[in-house]
């Protein structure tokens, strides 16, 4: 794979670093196969609302941590230690429910803030909404048809001339 030299874009921008950053971190991603655990879907729910689901089979409650920090929501898995005395005392023919630690990190859109989780079936569920505050969403402006004066708009009449004395001026 292609690895890209970032290092220009930080020279000539300001105010760019957290897209920088996103961009050396997906870049990184791609490299390390290690950071595919656990898997997960990100689903967009309705026009504001979007879920994070993580397959997290073997943990509890105790076992996870969700925190949200510089828009970036980071879950985290370690199991208890009561689960490697239970081990001991197990041979595995072939092992494939992972019980390794884990750290995930999300970033997220500015807005966009975590209202909940939920561990249901094997599945962590991580709820965000975008919520857009009043001072920036579009808003409607009235038009109105009065003059800069406030008085209504006043209509000037002319003379009748004759249709003789108008066809004769236009020639």
């Amino acid at each position: 794979m292609r690895t890209l030299d970032l290092s220009p874009l930080f020279r000539s921008t300001v105010g760019f670093d957290r897209m920088t950053s996103l961009l050396e971190t997906a870049s990184r991603m791609d490299a390390n196969a290690a950071n595919s655990y656990p898997p997960y879907n990100i689903e967009r729910q309705s026009e504001d609302e979007y879920r994070i689901s993580m397959a997290v089979a073997g943990f509890t409650l105790a076992d996870l941590e969700i925190k949200v920090q510089d828009q970036a929501v980071t879950v985290r898995g370690r199991q208890a230690d009561s689960a490697s005395a239970d081990d001991e005392n197990t041979t595995y023919l072939h092992r494939g429910i992972a019980t390794r630690a884990f750290e995930r990190r999300f970033h997220l859109a500015d807005h966009i803030r975590v209202s909940g989780a939920k561990l249901e079936h094997g599945l962590l569920h991580v709820e965000l909404v975008r919520e857009v505050p009043e001072a920036l969403r579009p808003r409607m402006i009235e038009i109105s048809a009065t003059s800069v004066t406030g008085d209504s708009a006043k209509v000037i009449e002319g003379e009748k001339t004759s249709d003789a004395k108008v066809a004769t001026k236009a020639a």
